[in-house]
């Protein structure tokens, strides 16, 4: 790190990472909290992904994709699988994942109903927190569905505190701690926590399971769980897997350990015979207690130590695990002082690395803020697995998909591979990484793990991510989708994070993205700009819910849009910036940033461009919105204020006089347009006069517009937080 004489230890662990002498990243936080409700498990003609596969399903029904669990870790590929499963001897099921409401279930859409937090994770998953409150009364699903169906939009959301389940304290709070003693030999300790004034009981069952990747396609080699030799003088799970080798799991506390298979239960779901042990195997013998659906050869896919505890109150009870390679000697104890001591280690060096990474100014609750969310982003990271070609004609075993979804959603994206760990927006709620959000998590990321944010950026332009045309895919509701181009701007920032940080920077990763970036430009030029007039149509643009009709497909016409114009505008200057850093090595740029000037000049002179009456920039009300371009060629202003029209105040960049000295093709081509073309330059800020730091501006707005823009989004009775307060509360 620059100026810095010492590294932390995780500092250490990335740069091993980095090079790949040690793969700390290995193993991490790739389990997501939902794999039920999402359109890679739906198989339905109607598309109608939160019913197909729903929660009751869930716990019963194999995955073809990918898993869920509570504080759930797995390899990057997601062979291997560990999680977390209570029972509190109350419930009608195991708790083995967080229940929420679909999107028709929710009264404001869908939406998580627990209470789990990410409290700590280094960069590498050295060191990893959860915690999550489980109740000990009878978890309340069916008020909670209930209660939100009987409620309007216009009425609050039903919350899981608002049944009253916790009250007198009446809950777990059950915390796992994850740390590394080497790449692949993770300590795992599991606090549970009785916070009520009763003795209350819990059953804790870590589970160990395989992604079902066999039950798809003939002759794949089927991977083995089995209890360890019993001349052992301790519990073990022998963890077989044809692609990923020989690990084992270690048990401190002798208990039993059932065993089942990661199969779907055909005769509880659909009333046809099937596996004798199944998914939910574990469950039904904890919970109705049958006998006969765990393995009494205790081998399968599918396994858990079954821990019964009765918990005074205030009191704690722990399990440990270890998850390794290492076969431990007979003469050895994996649970002996050094499990401890690595615990206590990898938690002080988490410490120290935070304290080098957050600024020392910020106040101790501000840090400790910062250190949260950080937690938040890297526990969200997900194994996501979607192929879309697979997706839509079937496995060779099972029943073919209908035919209905060879023209339905993501049609258009047979190319579309993805199997990776990727940033997501939310592991419940959003289980499926957003171009636009991706990029935007890439910017705090830089700020820990620059190596990763970077990965992310360079895996969305992948030929097996972006299309044959140059779009990036969305989401996996609609890849086609428009979202917000901000890939650029996320990208020249990592750049220059990352330079911060080392001293110098990695301009291999700049000129690969800007590459691939072109070809996403050119893709927006090509197919967003209906009449080649520099006015763009993206529709969605993030901007979804303030829309007073589908901004996807408005009837009788094209919307004209000032947000994705204006995103459009921020686009060329983003990818200006990174030719002008590109420049300063390979000369050849220069004419690359030229064009992207000139690009800029004729998107922002569009925005103020007056086209039958009406452009964008209003000027009689000095402010930007939409125009509905009418079929009879006749176009009306959408005139909301709203969002859209203070997005052209994003697309800002500053040229240094010193850089453009040394850019002299350049300068000549911004000299001539400036003079000779005063018809694109005169509604953009001065770029004449070089301000603070000899900088010029390149804006869309020029002071004037500025100032009557600001009127509105400083008016309390517009954009600020007053108006929905009201006067007394303002």
């Amino acid at each position: 790190m620059e100026g810095r004489t010492t590294v932390t230890a995780e500092e250490i662990r990335l740069e091993q990472s980095r090079n790949r002498i040690a793969h700390w990243k290995r193993w991490g936080p790739y389990v997501s909290e939902r794999a039920w409700g999402t359109v890679r498990e739906d198989y339905s003609p109607d598309g109608n992904a939160w019913d197909y596969l729903s929660y009751d399903q869930a716990r019963s029904r194999a995955y073809r994709w990918n898993e869920d669990g509570i504080a759930g870790v797995c390899d990057r590929h997601q062979y291997v699988c560990l999680a977390l499963a209570l029972w509190n001897e109350r419930d009608p099921f195991l708790k083995e994942r967080i229940f929420g409401l679909t999107g028709n279930q929710g009264n404001h859409g869908e939406d998580a109903k627990e209470y789990y937090f990410y409290l700590d994770s280094t960069p590498t998953h050295s060191y990893m927190k959860y915690l999550y409150k489980y109740p000990q009364q009878e978890f309340p699903y069916v008020r909670l569905l209930e209660e939100n169906r009987r409620r309007s939009r216009n009425d609050p959301e039903f919350e899981l505190l608002d049944t009253g389940i916790f009250g007198d304290n009446r809950y777990f709070d059950v915390g796992v701690e994850y740390a590394k003693a080497s790449p692949e030999d993770l300590l795992i300790l599991i606090t549970a926590t009785n916070r009520g004034q009763e003795t209350a009981p819990l059953h804790l069952l870590p589970t160990v399971w395989f992604r079902n990747t066999w039950s798809w396609a003939n002759q794949s080699l089927k991977p083995r769980l089995a209890l360890g030799s019993k001349d052992l003088p301790r519990t073990v799970i022998s963890i077989e897997h044809p692609n990923c080798g020989q690990y084992y799991l270690y048990l401190e506390r002798q208990t039993a350990i059932l065993f089942t298979e990661n199969e779907t239960n055909t005769l509880r779901l659909y009333n046809v015979p099937g596996p004798r042990f199944c998914k939910d195997g574990i469950n039904d013998f904890v919970v109705i207690h049958r006998s006969d659906v765990v393995n009494p050869a205790q081998v399968g896919t599918k396994a858990a130590p079954h821990y019964q505890f009765m918990i005074p109150p205030r009191a704690s009870v722990t399990v440990k695990l270890r998850l390794t390679r290492q076969e431990w000697p007979v003469t050895e104890d994996p649970f002996n002082h050094e499990f401890a001591r690595i615990l206590r280690v990898r938690k002080l060096e988490a410490d120290e690395f935070y304290q080098r990474t957050i600024p020392v100014h910020l106040s101790p609750d501000m840090k400790n803020i910062m250190r949260q969310g950080f937690s938040g982003l890297l526990w969200s990271k997900q194994f996501y697995h979607y192929v879309q070609r697979e997706w839509v004609q079937g496995d060779p075993v099972g029943p073919r998909p209908p035919h209905e979804r060879e023209r339905g959603r993501n049609k258009d994206w047979p190319h579309l591979y993805n199997a990776d760990v990727i940033s997501m927006p939310d592991k419940w709620e959003y289980p499926w990484y957003a171009a636009w959000d991706l990029a935007f998590h890439c910017v705090p990321l830089a700020l820990i793990d620059a190596d990763f944010a970077k990965e992310q950026l360079v895996l969305l332009t992948r030929e097996w991510y972006m299309h044959p045309n140059g779009q990036l895919p969305a989401y996996e509701w609609a890849l086609g989708d428009v979202n917000p181009p901000v890939h650029a701007w996320a990208a020249w920032r990592v750049y220059k994070i990352d330079k911060k940080q080392r001293g110098q920077g990695d301009r291999a990763f700049l000129v690969r993205i800007f590459h691939k970036l072109m070809l996403n430009f050119t893709w927006w030029v090509n197919r967003k700009d209906a009449e080649g007039m520099n006015i763009f149509q993206g529709g969605f643009l993030g901007l979804d819910n303030i829309g007073v009709f589908d901004r996807n497909a408005p009837r009788g016409g094209q919307l004209e849009q000032s947000d994705g114009t204006s995103w459009m505008a921020m686009y060329t200057l983003n990818l200006l910036a990174i030719a002008f850093e590109l420049a300063k090595d390979d000369p050849a740029y220069e004419d690359v940033a030229s064009k992207f000037w000139e690009h800029f000049l004729y998107i922002a002179n569009a925005m103020s461009h007056t086209r039958n009456g009406h452009s964008l920039w209003n000027d009689e009300d000095g402010f930007f919105y939409d125009v509905l371009a009418a079929g009879d060629g006749d176009r009306i202003p959408v005139k909301v204020r709203s969002m859209v029209g203070l997005i052209p105040l994003f697309a800002v960049e500053t040229l240094d006089s010193d850089l453009l000295a040394r850019m002299p093709s350049f300068k000549r081509r911004m000299e001539w347009f400036i003079t000779n073309r005063h018809d694109l330059t005169a509604n953009l800020a001065c770029m004449e006069i070089a301000g603070e730091g000899k900088r010029h501006l390149l804006s869309i707005v020029d002071e004037d517009k500025l100032r009557r823009i600001l009127r509105y989004m400083l008016d309390e009775n517009e954009f600020l937080w007053g108006r929905l307060l009201g006067p007394a509360s303002a």
